[in-house]
């Protein structure tokens, strides 16, 4: 008996490195991004049935594996304390020292508002660069003014 959807990504990631799955295998499977496809098996997403279905067959997991991935997930993957993933903690580190920039940037162009993460688009490219390949991540959310009343 499954009682988490943390089990679930843990038996999804145990298929993935045993059955030498790629990421882009799974956006074929679900005709989603790679990026919304991965989030999903990594528990941050919900899909629907036939998604499910199409994952569930890929990393042969059980129907009731397969229930769990159309259960709308507790979001947020990583702990309250500072990351200590190196990748991971760049992305809190360029937060930390650009979150400000940002925040005063998006609200100088478009007023007191937040970058929506429900309404939201994300590419992850590689690029071909002469110094070294680099890292081109897109991130796209629609603007969600704050109201007042």
């Amino acid at each position: 008996m499954i009682s988490s959807r943390e089990e679930v990504t843990r038996m999804i990631l145990s298929a993935k490195v045993s059955k030498g799955i790629k990421w882009s295998q799974v956006t074929q499977a679900t005709g989603l991004s790679k990026e919304w496809s991965t989030a999903a098996c990594l528990g941050q997403m919900t899909l629907d049935k036939p998604q499910a279905e199409a994952v569930g067959k890929l990393f042969g997991l059980s129907d009731e594996a397969i229930t769990w991935l159309q259960i709308v997930p507790y979001k947020g993957s990583l702990p309250t304390a500072v990351p200590t993933d190196p990748l991971i903690y760049r992305w809190y580190e360029m937060v930390n020292v650009y979150g400000t920039t940002i925040k005063e940037l998006i609200h100088e162009e478009f007023g007191d508002g937040i970058m929506s993460a429900i309404d939201f688009k994300m590419d992850i490219q590689r690029q071909a660069d002469p110094n070294g390949d680099r890292v081109n991540v897109v991130l796209s959310g629609k603007y969600l003014p704050y109201k007042t009343y």
